[in-house]
């Protein structure tokens, strides 16, 4: 058994990819091709050390090397959330990498007319769980087809490659005792249900580790001697319980302000009920008094057999 930095922290996480080759190890076993090379793109929204941020995005230039043997340049677009509520987030990112001009092939600026948007391959780490889906690894590759025949179409077009793009969502709380694959055997890693008494540190069994994903353990090993790593998983900590503790408040606000709108409902009903009452009765008295008036009835005395004001009699009968 050894201790590990727990990587669902942002500081540790970006402390394992912040070694290139483990990060081509790692994303090479998601993406399950080969990561040949591999860059972090300069982002804005990139993990500062001293600094914690409920959606960490890092962005990588990377070249795959397919089964087939053919490579792509692609862009990784790697994310990582704790709450459930960062999907807007991850939409916005996403719309910046299509806005992105830098974001192409590079070709000749004669031959810009040329020029191809690089494809993008997002991958998510969630802290929390989807709706419906229980699998821990969710690939969602795109496919062409045939609208009439149904058939699957081998080629790729620019166009449409331009403007789509394929995705692996991970539920990292879906990993706890998830190991039927390699993948998953990595990525125990991750599994929160090896947390000791220090939430930052888990407690991994070396041997569940595939033998050639071991250097990423020993890697998460030299994180818990980092004191400054240490620091900004303290800092993480803080930042949600203080973002949890405000989504509390506004939990809060919010029952209030719908406590007050059904009151608010509620008296409505009942006044608009009462005025029904009121104008049924005013119905009735009006059929009476015009009943009694063809009787030969004076205005004073239908007004006291009904018992109401001349007055009130007068705008009954207009």
């Amino acid at each position: 058994m050894v201790q590990i930095a727990n990587p669902i922290y942002d500081v540790v996480f970006k402390y394992l990819m912040n070694d290139e080759k483990l990060a081509k190890l790692l994303l090479s076993a998601i993406i399950g091709e080969e990561v040949v090379s591999l860059k972090l793109r300069p982002t804005e929204h990139q993990f500062p050390i001293g600094k914690a941020l409920m959606v960490m995005r890092m962005d990588f230039s990377a070249r795959i090397r397919y089964a087939n043997g053919e490579e792509q340049l692609v862009i990784l677009e790697l994310q990582k959330a704790k709450l459930a509520t960062d999907i807007m987030r991850f939409r916005r990112y996403l719309g910046e990498q299509y806005r992105n001009k830098n974001n192409v092939a590079q070709e000749p600026a004669e031959e810009y007319a040329h020029r191809k948007a690089l494809p993008i391959l997002s991958i998510y780490f969630l802290g929390h769980k989807l709706d419906h889906i229980t699998a821990p690894v969710i690939r969602i590759n795109r496919s062409y087809t045939d609208a009439a025949t149904g058939e699957v179409l081998k080629e790729k077009e620019i166009f449409i490659e331009s403007l789509t793009h394929d995705s692996i969502i991970i539920q990292i709380p879906y990993l706890t005792g998830r190991r039927r694959n390699e993948l998953e055997q990595l990525l125990s890693l991750f599994d929160q249900s090896f947390i000791n008494e220090d939430r930052h540190l888990l407690n991994i069994e070396e041997s569940e580790v595939p033998k050639r994903y071991r250097a990423l353990l020993r890697r998460l090993q030299q994180a818990v001697a980092e004191p400054e790593v240490r620091e900004i998983m303290d800092a993480e900590d803080d930042l949600i319980e203080e973002f949890e503790d405000y989504q509390r408040m506004l939990a809060e606000k919010e029952r209030e302000l719908f406590e007050k709108e059904q009151r608010i409902s509620q008296k409505d009903q009942e006044l608009t009920q009462k005025d029904q009452e009121l104008q049924k009765r005013d119905e009735q008295l009006r059929r009476i008094a015009v009943t009694l008036t063809k009787a030969g009835q004076g205005p004073e005395e239908v007004a006291a057999i009904l018992g109401i004001e001349l007055e009130a009699l007068n705008d009954l009968l207009l």
